[in-house]
């Protein structure tokens, strides 16, 4: 077997319990081990006097131990190991918290090297809880630089380290050379060995850049290629061929004028439907931008040429509403249309499912239901998914597996800047709504601290006496989560509202309650029977409540900014005047500065541009669980050059080896190959980049 193979058991020093703690941190075999990269370095590699330090200061020092360490028993349960270290320029006084032991591994005359912060109070230097160790260790950590990686409960810095060191000597001949030489050579790339060992051990902070460099473009090379292959795969798949329609006889048909953008993006459509080929193309745009009309034109345009088509949304409130939606455009026209959600009765199912299957209804429109077993579908022709990041892509292949190679348009409300776009939906066309409808309001926003909870609080009472309603959202709150005293609650959140306005109808709905309670009070808002609704992130994407002016963000440095963004969609959606306010304590200048972009502007792309330089890639969405590229090493706020440049390798290299067989290649097609995995649950997990086999 590979020795890359091995399991994260058998290795040296850790076992089946500390196994168990490398998983928590993805890390299963040897592969993973080597493949898991610190996250930061400390620069232990050049040692300074006593001195030169200053107040503050996290540095190396060389000294001679001046006395034996001694054990200084405070009280029950404080004890502390003292001494002094000396150099030829002064002195500092070491001081360890209840680690006894150290009193007997610390002699006068030690030589020492000591790394750890200086605390400078006037001529008196002090360290407390330093690293330290013997000049001359062999393996040491001072001396040189040193990597920081993630941790869990259990673990240390010191068991991974010298985990890492075991597999990388261990599995230095077996490290796999993934770039052809041609193109190592080419862009100037390093070897795999030398990247592995210098991303880990650096030398120097040259050997390091040379390392990162070449695994970043690695990295986004091999998720650049996996894409290209993916795309070109579609681009090869027959289509149903749509004949020529007079879409203007769509759009005469509308109330209003529709956008230049929404024309555009009908357009792209329209042309990828007649082309002979499946359509697979995305519909980005900002909160409000018409997207929904969008998927309403190519309904009609698929029912004109006889086909029907599938619509599914991530929530049942969020499919009623767009039936409600789709019904309005297309119903004058004699479409037939109808609703297949979880909540529904056994016998509606029955009835549906069984109009579905005789070809009685031109769209269905639904949540994950429309994808069961036992449902059929005559003349299926377009499949339309609704914030397409909240669904996995076996969840959207098992609705298109319901027709003969429907055409697939996808939808998400979520802007996200083209770069990481093209990552994200690499096997998809992008169409981007950046236009939004004439009467759009601007929702003023302002971040301010809990001292403004009083005016805050006058503020919602003035609104909803001119008859508005107010959403307040508290932070995603899980069973069993242990949260800070300041974080929110909304239950308990709600509980304060209802106290403090005991004339006004105050609601909670969050993830926990059953689907039928929170349609229940969700529809009761939109009725307009709910005065406040406080909730936590359910209401993030698409609910429609015109009469809504006033949006509450509590704990708001807990979300990330196109998270905010997308919340504070949620009002301005009608004639009245509408304001977001953020509310954190948080003081950290990074957080400051975040919050401080929404109260600047309403555009979710300028938005998304800062969140990714702020946030990274990882948790664009607040979470890692919508089919985001867990990026091992490239930073796509920095590294969007690099990004580039793997781009167009990799597109030059499958034009000239589509299918990556020629021998230079088997290495990279064995690594893209495995680069997915699909869970079996809800979404696609892109793995760890880590070594082919």
């Amino acid at each position: 077997m590979n020795y890359l193979d091995t399991d994260i058991r058998y290795c040296k020093g850790i076992g089946e319990k500390k196994a168990l703690l490398f998983n928590k941190l993805g890390v299963f075999n040897v592969r993973d081990l080597v493949s898991y990269f610190p996250r930061k370095y400390e620069d232990r590699s050049s040692f300074k006097p006593i001195a030169l330090t200053c107040d503050g200061e996290t540095v190396c020092i060389n000294a001679l131990a001046a006395e034996d360490a001694r054990l200084v028993r405070i009280r029950r349960g404080l004890e502390l190991v003292k001494f002094r270290v000396v150099d030829e320029s002064g002195s500092v006084d070491i001081t360890f918290f209840n680690q006894p032991y150290i009193k007997n591994n610390i002699h006068r005359g030690d030589c020492l090297n000591i790394y750890g912060k200086i605390i400078g109070v006037g001529g008196k230097r002090t360290m407390t809880n330093p690293v330290i160790e013997r000049e001359g260790t062999v393996g040491g950590v001072t001396g040189r630089i040193v990597p920081v990686y993630r941790l869990t409960t259990g673990l240390s810095q010191k068991l991974i380290i010298s985990a890492v060191r075991q597999a990388l000597d261990a599995s230095a001949a077996e490290l796999p050379e993934v770039l052809p030489e041609s193109l190592r050579k080419k862009y100037k790339l390093a070897q795999t060995g030398y990247s592995y060992e210098n991303i880990h051990f650096p030398a120097s902070f040259e050997d390091l850049e040379l390392a990162r460099r070449r695994l970043v473009f690695e990295e986004l090379f091999l998720l650049a290629c996996a894409l290209g292959k993916m795309k070109g795969s579609h681009s090869k798949q027959s289509g149903i061929p749509m004949r020529e329609q007079n879409i203007e006889e769509f759009f005469s048909s509308l109330p209003f004028v529709p956008t230049g953008a929404q024309k555009r993006a009908v357009s792209d459509a329209v042309r990828d439907m007649q082309s002979g080929k499946a359509m697979n193309r995305l519909v980005q745009g900002d909160v409000g931008s018409g997207k929904t009309l969008v998927a309403a034109a190519l309904v009609w345009y698929a029912w004109k040429n006889g086909y029907a088509s599938a619509f599914m949304a991530p929530t049942e409130i969020l499919a009623n509403q767009h039936f409600e939606t789709l019904s309005g455009f297309l119903k004058p026209f004699g479409l037939r249309i109808g609703k297949l959600t979880g909540s529904m009765t056994a016998k509606q199912k029955r009835e549906v499912k069984a109009e579905l299957a005789a070809g009685e209804l031109d769209l269905i429109i639904g949540t994950h239901a429309l994808f069961s077993e036992d449902v059929e579908y005559k003349n299926l022709a377009l499949v339309i998914t609704d914030e397409q990041h909240r669904f996995g892509v076996n969840q959207r292949s098992s609705l298109i597996s319901k027709g003969e190679k429907p055409h697939v348009l996808v939808m998400s409300a979520t802007p996200i800047p083209r770069t990481l776009a093209l990552i994200i939906y690499g096997d998809l066309d992008i169409s981007v709504i950046d236009e939004m409808p004439p009467g759009r309001q601007k929702v003023d926003t302002f971040a301010v601290t809990e001292s403004y909870r009083t005016r805050l609080n006058g503020f919602i009472r003035k609104l909803v006496s001119e008859g508005r309603q107010v959403f307040v959202v508290c932070p995603m709150i899980e069973e069993n989560e242990e949260l800070p005293p300041n974080v929110k609650s909304a239950q308990e959140h709600a509980a304060e509202l209802q106290k403090y306005f005991p004339n006004l109808k105050v609601a909670c709905v969050h993830g926990k309650l059953k689907a039928k309670e929170k349609n229940e009070i969700m529809q009761s808002f939109v009725a307009g029977d709910i005065d406040i609704l406080v909730s936590t992130t359910v209401i993030e994407v698409g609910v429609d409540v015109p009469n809504a002016a006033l949006m509450i963000v509590e704990n708001a440095d807990r979300f990330g900014l196109s998270q905010l963004h997308q919340l504070r969609g949620r009002v301005g959606r009608g004639e009245h005047k509408s304001y977001c306010v953020l509310v954190s304590d948080n003081d950290n200048e990074a957080t400051q500065a975040r919050l401080k972009v929404m109260t600047k502007t309403n555009d979710g792309f300028k938005i998304s541009e800062e969140d990714l330089k702020l946030r990274g890639p990882g948790d664009f969405f607040g979470s890692r669980q919508h089919g985001l590229p867990a990026m091992h090493v490239a930073d796509l706020g920095s590294d969007m050059n690099v990004l580039q440049t793997a781009q167009q390798a990799a597109h030059e290299l499958l034009t000239s080896d589509p299918e990556l067989s020629a021998p230079e290649h088997a290495q990279l097609k064995t690594a893209v190959e495995r680069l997915f995995t699909v869970n079996s649950d809800t979404s696609v997990s892109y793995t760890h980049l880590t070594l082919p086999t």
